[in-house]
C-alpha cells in the first residue's frame, strides 16, 4: 500500500460520515430541546400544566427522539465494533474516547435519577415502613414455627411409644389381648386417640381407638412407603386439625406404627392465612414500585437523551481525532511490512497531528535510502555466505567456527564425520565440551596476538584413535574478544603410511644386512659339531648344547628376517571372485583344532558370500587375527576371564562392504595408543615382533578395505573389525582414494 491507496481509503470513508453528520446534529439538538421543555413543564415553570395528556404526549415525543438517537448511535457503534473486530488501526483509541464521553455523561444522569428515586421513596415510606414489613413476615415465621413444634412433639412421642412396643414384642407373641391393653394404655398416656400397627401393604394388625375423632384419614401407601425406622415422619393436611406420624417397628418384622392426634386448628390453617396476608402486602408494595417507576420514567427519558447526545458527540469527536492517527497507523503498518515508499496525506487544520505526519514522511524517505543500501550489502554478504558454505562442504578437513565465548557457530560435514556428532548437536555447544583436546590451544590463541597457531593432537571417538593436525586462526578484529576458526586435518592414515614406508625400508635393509652372515654362521656351527664332536671327550654336553643353541638361534633370526622381508616386499593381491565365508570358515576350523580349550563361535550368512579378494592373503590376515585372539585369551588367568571364547562374525548387510569381526574375552586393547598397534614393531605382547597387525592392515588396504581395534561390546576383551569392498575397484582409483576416504568408511561402519 502506498500513499495513494491511503488517500483513497480516507476519501471513501468521508462520504458516509458526512451523510449522517447533518441528521445527527438535527436529532441531537431537537432531543436536547425536548428534554429541557419536559423538565420545565414538570417543574411548573411554564404556562402549560403537567396534565395527564400533556405528560403522555411529552413521553411519546421523547421516546421517538430517543429511538432516533439510538438508531444513529447504533449505526455508528456498529461500524466502530466492526472496525475493532477487524483490527482496524486506532480502533482501540476510538473505543476509549467514546467510552470516556459516555462515562462523563452517564454519571450526572445516574445522579439525577438516584436523587429522584430517593425523593419519591421518602414520600411513600410512611405507608410501607420496615416495621410493618417485618411484622408481616414474622407472623408467617411464627405460624410455621408453631406447626414445626407440634410435629417435633408428636414425632418424639411416637418414638417413645415405638420403643415400648418393640420391648413388648414378647408379650405380642404370647398374649395378644394383654398386648392390646398395654398398647391402649400407652396411647392414652401419650395422648393419641388413634394408634395402629399395620403391615407395609396397609393390612391392619392392631387398632386402638380410645376416642372417636372425626376426619382422621387412613394411612396411604405413600405414607407407609415413606416410613423410616430411624425417625418418625410427621404428616398433616392443608386443612383440618389432625397431625399424624408413622414409624417402622424394628422388633415387629417391618410393621409400621401409625398414630394420630388432634391439635389446635390454627396450627394448620394459620400459616396459610399469614402467607395470604403477606401476598396482599407484597401486592401493595409492588404498586409502590409502579408509582416510583411512573414518576421516574420522565427523568430516565431525559437522562437517556443526555447520554445518547454525549455518545454521539463522543463518536463525532473521536472520528475527527482518530482519522489522522488511523492514516499514520496504516502507514506505519506498511513500513513494518517493508514498504518504505508509503506517504501519509497531510491536511490543513490538523495541527500537531499534521506535523507528525510530515515528520513521518521524512522518516520513511530516510529509511528508504538506508534500506536500499542495507539490501545491497545483504545480497553481497549472502553470496559470500553461500560461497563459504560450498567451500566448507567440499573440503576434506573439518572446520569449526567459535565465537568469543567459545561456543561453536560453524561446523562442516567433515567435522560431523570426524567427531561422530550431527551438526545440530554441535552448534551452540562449548568447544571445551565437544573437543576438550584443543582447549589449551584455544586458550593460548585467545591470549596471544598472533593470528595462527597449530599443533597435533590425539582424539578418541567411539573407541577409535585418530591423529589430528589442528590449526587455529583468528579474525582480524581490534577488540580483545575475537572469533576463532579451528581446522582439523585427519593425518592418521598419512602418519601410518609414512611410518609403514619408513619401517619397510628399515626392514629391507635389516633383512639384507643380517641374512647374509646367517648362513655361514649356521654352516660353521654344524661343521664344528660334526668335525670336533667325536674328538671332544670332556664337557661334551656343554659342547653339544652350545652348538645346538647357535643353530636354533640362527633359525629364529632367519624367521624374523623372513618376516621383515615379507613386510618389506608385500606381494600385490591376485584379485578373483572367492567365497569369503568358506575362506574364514576354514581358518576357524584349523584354529579350533589347534586350540581345543577355546570355544569358537562362527556366525556366517547362509550360502556363499562371494567378493573380489586374494584368498591366500585374506586367509593369512584372518589367521593372524584369530591367532592374536587366542594369545590375548592366554594372557588372562582362567579364573578371571572364565571360559575362553572367540566369536567370528561375517556381516554382508552393508551396501558396499563385507565386515568381518573377531571378538575375544582376553586382555583387550590399551585405551591409549591402540591405533599405533597398526604401526610396525609396535606390540604389547612379550616376544612379539610387532609386524602381525601391520601386515593385516596392509593386506586389507591393498584390497581397498581397512580395520579397527575396538573394545568387546559384550564386556571384557577386544574386537578386531575388518572390511573389504563387495565390488572390485581399479587399482589406481583405490590407491588414490584409500587415504582420503578411510575415515568416512569407518564412520559409516
Amino acid at each position: 500500500m502506498n500513499d495513494q491507496s491511503i488517500q483513497e481509503q480516507h476519501q471513501t470513508a468521508e462520504p458516509s460520515h458526512r451523510g449522517f453528520g447533518w441528521l445527527g446534529y438535527v436529532a441531537v439538538l431537537t432531543a436536547l430541546g425536548s428534554a429541557l421543555t419536559t423538565f420545565l413543564v414538570l417543574a411548573g415553570a411554564t404556562p402549560i400544566l403537567p396534565t395527564h395528556d400533556v405528560v403522555v404526549w411529552l413521553f411519546i415525543l421523547n421516546g421517538i427522539l430517543i429511538a432516533l438517537l439510538l438508531g444513529i448511535v447504533a449505526w455508528q457503534a456498529r461500524k466502530l465494533v466492526r472496525e475493532h473486530k477487524a483490527g482496524a488501526a486506532a480502533a482501540g483509541l476510538h473505543v476509549r474516547i467514546v467510552g470516556l464521553f459516555s462515562l462523563v455523561a452517564v454519571l450526572p444522569a445516574v445522579l439525577v435519577a438516584g436523587v429522584a428515586t430517593v425523593t419519591l421513596e421518602r414520600g411513600l415510606d410512611p405507608w410501607f415502613t420496615s416495621t410493618i414489613r417485618e411484622l408481616m413476615f414474622n407472623t408467617v415465621e411464627i405460624a410455621r414455627s408453631y406447626r414445626e413444634t407440634q410435629c417435633r412433639t408428636i414425632a418424639r412421642e411416637t418414638q417413645l411409644m415405638a420403643a415400648d412396643l418393640n420391648r413388648a414384642k414378647v408379650l405380642f407373641d404370647a398374649d395378644r389381648k394383654l398386648f392390646q391393653e398395654f398398647m391402649n394404655s400407652r396411647a392414652v398416656f401419650l395422648g393419641f386417640p388413634l394408634a395402629m400397627i399395620v403391615e407395609p401393604d396397609g393390612t391392619v394388625v392392631e387398632r386402638i381407638e380410645g376416642k372417636k375423632v372425626p376426619g382422621i384419614p387412613e394411612p396411604t401407601p405413600a405414607d407407609l412407603a415413606d416410613a423410616s425406622n430411624q425417625e418418625a415422619l410427621c404428616l398433616f393436611q392443608s386443612t383440618g386439625n389432625i397431625f399424624r406420624s408413622v414409624l417402622k417397628l424394628d422388633a415387629h418384622n417391618g410393621r409400621i406404627l401409625y398414630l394420630a392426634r388432634e391439635v389446635d386448628p390454627r396450627a394448620v390453617e394459620f400459616p396459610a392465612v399469614a402467607e395470604r396476608g403477606v401476598e396482599i402486602y407484597e401486592g401493595l408494595n409492588q404498586k409502590k414500585a409502579g408509582i416510583q417507576v411512573a414518576f421516574a420514567s420522565m427523568f430516565t427519558l431525559i437522562a437517556l437523551i443526555v447520554l445518547l447526545s454525549a455518545i454521539w458527540f463522543g463518536l463525532n469527536f473521536a472520528n475527527r481525532l482518530v482519522a489522522p492517527i488511523r492514516r499514520l497507523i496504516h502507514a506505519t503498518d506498511q513500513v513494518a511490512t517493508g514498504n518504505f515508499y508509503v506517504q501519509v496525506p497531510v491536511k490543513r487544520g490538523e495541527g500537531d497531528l499534521g506535523h507528525l505526519g510530515e515528520t513521518f514522511n521524512k522518516m520513511t524517505a530516510e529509511l528508504r535510502t538506508q534500506h536500499d543500501g542495507l539490501t545491497a550489502a545483504s545480497e553481497v554478504i549472502d553470496r559470500r555466505r553461500r560461497f563459504t558454505e560450498a567451500v566448507l562442504a567440499g573440503v576434506s578437513a573439518g572446520v569449526i567456527g567459535i565465537n568469543a565465548r567459545g561456543l561453536i557457530t560453524i561446523a562442516n560435514p567433515s567435522t560431523e564425520a570426524l567427531l561422530g556428532t550431527p551438526r545440530e548437536e554441535l552448534i551452540g555447544r562449548p568447544i571445551t565440551s565437544v573437543l576438550p583436546e584443543v582447549t589449551q590451544l584455544v586458550q593460548e590463541m585467545s591470549q596471544a596476538r598472533q593470528r595462527l597457531m597449530q599443533s597435533q593432537i590425539q582424539i578418541s571417538r567411539k573407541g577409535k584413535e585418530r591423529t589430528i593436525n589442528v590449526r587455529v586462526t583468528s579474525e582480524q578484529a581490534r577488540s580483545e574478544r575475537r572469533d576463532l576458526v579451528i581446522t582439523l586435518d585427519d593425518i592418521t592414515d598419512l602418519v601410518l603410511a609414512q611410518r609403514t614406508s619408513a619401517w619397510a625400508d628399515v626392514a629391507r635393509r635389516i633383512a639384507h644386512e643380517i641374512k647374509n652372515p646367517l648362513t655361514p654362521i649356521q654352516l660353521s656351527a654344524e661343521r664344528i659339531r660334526r668335525k670336533y664332536g667325536k674328538v671332544i671327550t670332556t664337557d661334551r654336553e656343554v659342547f653339544d648344547q652350545c652348538t645346538d643353541t647357535i643353530v636354533r638361534q640362527v633359525d629364529d633370526i632367519k624367521r624374523m628376517v623372513d618376516e621383515f622381508s615379507s613386510f618389506a616386499r608385500m606381494p600385490k593381491p591376485a584379485i578373483s571372485q572367492e567365497d569369503l565365508a568358506e575362506t574364514v570358515r576354514q581358518v576357524v576350523f584349523m584354529m579350533r583344532i589347534a586350540h581345543p580349550e577355546v570355544e569358537f563361535v562362527d556366525r556366517f550368512p547362509e550360502g556363499p558370500v562371494v567378493a573380489p579378494f586374494d584368498r591366500r592373503l585374506i586367509s593369512q590376515a584372518a589367521t593372524n587375527i584369530v591367532k592374536n585372539a587366542t594369545e590375548a585369551i592366554a594372557a588372562v588367568p582362567e579364573e578371571e576371564r572364565g571360559q575362553a571364547r572367540i566369536v567370528v562374525t561375517l556381516d554382508d548387510t552393508h551396501p558396499d562392504y563385507l565386515i568381518l569381526a573377531v571378538t575375544d574375552n582376553g586382555k583387550g586393547f590399551p585405551v591409549e595408543g591402540r591405533q599405533r598397534l597398526l604401526e610396525p614393531y609396535m606390540t604389547t605382547r612379550e616376544g612379539g615382533t610387532g609386524l602381525g597387525l601391520p601386515i593385516v592392515a596392509k593386506i586389507l588396504e591393498d584390497h581397498g578395505g581397512g580395520m579397527d581395534l575396538v573394545d568387546n561390546p559384550a564386556g571384557r576383551g577386544g574386537q578386531v573389525r575388518m572390511w573389504i569392498p563387495k565390488r572390485k575397484q581399479v587399482e589406481s582409483e583405490m590407491a588414490a582414494a584409500v587415504s582420503e576416504s578411510n575415515e568416512s568408511r569407518k564412520a559409516s561402519l
